[in-house]
């Protein structure tokens, strides 16, 4: 649950997206096999939405991008919340439209 929820200091600094994440995964990947693999699933997924939104931001410029942006930032913060929701439930959840950096 830790791991999901640590990408919400990435509202307060972008970069926290991913560090958050990555900070918790690799302190604690090695207690438990459902902590690393739920690490994996949340860094790979923060990962993804910088690549969103970095595409999102260069359609801003045509201003298309800005709606896009607007609804990756609701999409981003809903999934945090259900993936943090299934984690603390035992429940292994798979982020939608995630790239897998690590496997």
């Amino acid at each position: 649950m830790g791991c999901h929820l640590a990408a919400v200091f990435g509202y307060i600094s972008f970069i926290g997206f991913v560090v958050g994440p990555l900070v918790v995964w690799f302190l604690k990947k090695g207690e438990d096999e459902f902590i690393d693999e739920q690490g994996k699933e949340a860094v790979n997924f923060q990962l993804s939405m910088i690549l969103y939104y970095i595409g999102a931001a260069i359609l801003s410029l045509v201003l298309i991008g800005i709606p896009i942006l607007i609804g990756l930032f609701i999409f981003q913060l809903v999934e945090i919340i259900l993936g943090s929701v299934r984690a603390k439930e035992g429940v292994s959840y798979k982020y939608p439209l995630t790239i897998r950096f690590i496997s």
